[in-house]
């Protein structure tokens, strides 16, 4: 099975760290996202940029309205997402434990299926 793995940060926190404890971090992933490749858990890894560049898109009765950032004040942001390989969600869930960045946040783990083998 499929589980997207959602890091959602803890915006103070990741905010505050240093610019060393920064690149830690990054090493730290950098490692992690290697091992569970080697395991065949890891299909996707991918960060995102902070939350200030980027824009929510609405479409209602055919307009389309772009906004700046995103739609609401957060505490938590969007940080990045994973996609593994996982027998079920308990096994999901100590991968994503995993994670160094859960450290500054939580890892929101759920299951991903394609639209078209559910038609």
């Amino acid at each position: 099975m499929r589980f997207l793995c959602q890091v959602w940060f803890d915006t103070t926190a990741i905010n505050a760290i240093s610019e060393k404890e920064g690149e830690q971090l990054t090493q730290d992933s950098i490692v992690n996202d290697d091992r569970l490749v080697e395991s065949g858990h890891l299909l996707v890894a991918q960060a995102l940029r902070a939350p200030s560049t980027a824009v929510t898109v609405r479409v209602r009765n055919g307009d389309i309205s772009v906004t700046d950032g995103p739609f609401a004040e957060l505490k938590e942001h969007l940080g990045g997402f994973v996609l593994i390989e996982a027998k079920d969600i308990a096994e999901a869930s100590r991968i994503a434990a995993t994670f160094p960045v859960a450290r500054y946040g939580a890892i929101e783990v759920r299951p991903a299926y394609s639209i078209k083998e559910e038609c």
